[in-house]
C-alpha cells in the first residue's frame, strides 16, 4: 500500500509540474490585444472611421473612436488617454494624419501595446508635427487650407473634393467639407515630448496618392520607426475610400502585438 500511494503521489507531482510547466509556455507566447482606439486626424471628426468600425467588431475587437478637439496636441492627447483608460487590458492605438502625432505621445501609456500610422505623421521627440513636415517637398493640399479669425484651419471644399479625398464620391466629399474639425494653428507647433514608437512596435499605411501629407515622407516615417508597412494606391484617406484594407491591416497588427 505504501508503494502504490507513493507512486500515486509521483505521478501527481509530475502532472502538476507538466501543468504548471505547460501554463508558463502558453502565458509566454499569447500575443495579441481585443482593444482598439481609433485617433482622426485634422479636419475630420471620429465618423471618419465608421467604415473600418465595424469590420473590426466583426472580428471580436472592441472599438472607441475619440473626437479630438483639436485645440492643441496636449489637448488632443487627453482625450486619446481617457478613451485608453476605458477599455479593459491592452490597446492597439491607431492614428491618422495629425491623429499620428498624437498617438506618438499619448502611445506612451502603459496600456498600449501597439501603435498603427495611417498616412500619418510621426514626429520625432522634441519634433512638432509641422517641423516634421518641413523635412520633405509640401504636398499641395495644405494650399486650399484657410484659417479663420480665432486661428482655426479648415480645408476649401476644392481642397477636400482634389486633395484630401479625391478618390470618394462627390457626396461624401461634400459631406467631410460639411462636417470637418476645425484644427487649431497653434497646435502645428506643440512638440512631442517622448515618441512612443521608439519602445512600441509599430505598423504604417502608406498613401501613394495622398495630396496631404506627401508619400515619400510617410515612407521615410516608416522606415524610421522600423514599421511593419502597407503601401496603398489612395488618398490621404485610405480608411474611408479602402476601408476592408485598413481594417485587415488593424486586425493583423492587433492579433500580433503583445498582449501583456
Amino acid at each position: 500500500m505504501y508503494t502504490l500511494n507513493r507512486s500515486l503521489g509521483v505521478l501527481t507531482s509530475i502532472i502538476m509540474a507538466v501543468s504548471t510547466i505547460g501554463g508558463v509556455a502558453a502565458q509566454s507566447t499569447k500575443t495579441g490585444v481585443t482593444n482598439v482606439v481609433l485617433v482622426h486626424g485634422a479636419f475630420a471628426d471620429g465618423s471618419s472611421w465608421s467604415k473600418v468600425i465595424p469590420l473590426l467588431e466583426a472580428k471580436g475587437l472592441t472599438v472607441i473612436s475619440v473626437q479630438n478637439p483639436l485645440t492643441s496636441l496636449a489637448d488632443d492627447v487627453a482625450a486619446a488617454k481617457r478613451a485608453i483608460a476605458l477599455q479593459n487590458g491592452p490597446v492597439l492605438l491607431v492614428g491618422h494624419s495629425w491623429g499620428g502625432a498624437v498617438i506618438t505621445e499619448a502611445g506612451n501609456d502603459p496600456k498600449v501595446a501597439g501603435l498603427v500610422y495611417v498616412a500619418a505623421g510621426a514626429p520625432n521627440e522634441g519634433q512638432s508635427f509641422g517641423e516634421m513636415g518641413q523635412t520633405a517637398p509640401p504636398a499641395p493640399g495644405f494650399g486650399e487650407v484657410r484659417p479663420d479669425a480665432s486661428g482655426f484651419l479648415s480645408l476649401t471644399a476644392k481642397g477636400i473634393k482634389e486633395d484630401f479625398a479625391q478618390d470618394l464620391s462627390e457626396a461624401e466629399t461634400k459631406l467631410m467639407f460639411t462636417t470637418q474639425g476645425p484644427w487649431s494653428a497653434k497646435a502645428i507647433d506643440d512638440k512631442i515630448s517622448k515618441a512612443a514608437w521608439k519602445t512600441k512596435p509599430s505598423w504604417y499605411i502608406v498613401a501613394s496618392g495622398d495630396r496631404m501629407i506627401n508619400p515619400e515622407l510617410q515612407q521615410t516615417l516608416a522606415k524610421k520607426i522600423k514599421a511593419t508597412t502597407l503601401t496603398l494606391t489612395s488618398s490621404h484617406v485610405p480608411m474611408v475610400s479602402q476601408p476592408e484594407k485598413v481594417a485587415a491591416f488593424i486586425i493583423e497588427a492587433a492579433s500580433h502585438v503583445n498582449g501583456h
